[in-house]
């Protein structure tokens, strides 16, 4: 190795550790965030919801720091209310998609026919309108917490199952799965004990990349009235009756719920990109 090469050698790997270190750090940082979010919306009492029209249209305070609405309800207990509503409509939708789209695309390894189908339909979904299959899927199966779940898991699958097709299409013909055919390893076997493995982390990578897009769609299509109910404290309802106060001046009503339901998406969004950082080292090396 050469004089330079030596010099920065060293250099590099310690900056690629560094980098890594500060991704963990992040990734940390959001997991703890995220943990507080749930957990409060769980010990937050429900006496802020109640109506009380003594309190009603209140700006902003230290009694009410998100403010009160027309009916006098907190907007602080309601926000934390709906952002815990979304973060579980979110999970249970995004490991729904995960799991289909690891279940398609491992189709890939059992018949070229299923595999076609499968690519077929990934391209179907690609090709239409999100919004409009959402509410179509929502629509159908009545709108309310049960549709909403099963519009948002059947619409966030087919990024994440072309992905991982592409990774087992790279692995298929590798040295130790012809090994495994040979010594009369079923499909199934190898899928399980080479492939599945191979695919893990980016299983883990693209269900949490989804999360955040599942609780935006959630709002989006509670906000048009086709999904989640009135009577449940959800942001995209929060917003939906917000819009009507607006002209009076009752800013508060969407500015912080809105905030609110963007940090949790950037907090998601940050903790995906850091934990690609810190499962895959090839973009752990990349600036």
């Amino acid at each position: 190795m050469t004089e330079i090469g030596t010099k920065y050698l060293p250099l590099k790997r310690s900056e690629n550790w560094n980098r890594r270190k500060r991704a963990l750090m992040t990734s940390v940082i959001a997991i703890i965030l995220l943990m507080v979010l749930v957990v409060s919306g769980f010990f937050i009492g429900t006496d802020g919801l109640a109506v009380n029209f003594d309190a009603s249209n209140s700006a902003p305070s230290l009694t009410h720091p998100f403010g009160t609405d027309w009916l006098g309800r907190d907007m602080f207990v309601r926000t934390v209310k709906g952002l815990t509503l979304s973060f579980w409509v979110g999970l249970l939708a995004a490991f729904i998609s995960a799991l289909i789209a690891l279940l398609l695309s491992l189709l890939l390894v059992l018949n070229k026919t299923l595999d076609s189908l499968v690519t077929g339909l990934i391209d179907l979904f690609l090709g239409l309108p999100h919004m409009v299959t959402l509410i179509l899927i929502s629509f159908m199966l009545g709108g309310g917490l049960k549709g909403v779940i099963i519009a948002l898991a059947l619409t966030h699958w087919p990024r994440l199952a072309r992905l991982l097709r592409a990774e087992i299409m790279q692995i298929k013909n590798t040295e130790y799965i012809t090994v495994s055919r040979n010594m009369g390893k079923s499909w199934f076997w190898i899928a399980r004990h080479h492939i599945l493995p191979h695919l893990i982390p980016q299983l883990i990578i693209g269900f949490i990349l989804t999360f955040p897009h599942a609780i935006l769609h959630e709002a989006s299509i509670t906000f048009l009235g086709f999904g989640l109910s009135s009577e449940q404290p959800a942001i995209g309802v929060i917003l939906s009756e917000s819009m009507g106060y607006l002209s009076s001046g009752m800013w508060w009503l969407a500015l912080f719920p809105g905030l609110m339901l963007l940090l949790m998406v950037a907090v998601f969004d940050s903790l995906g990109r850091n934990l690609r950082n810190i499962l895959d080292p090839f973009k752990g090396q990349k600036g």
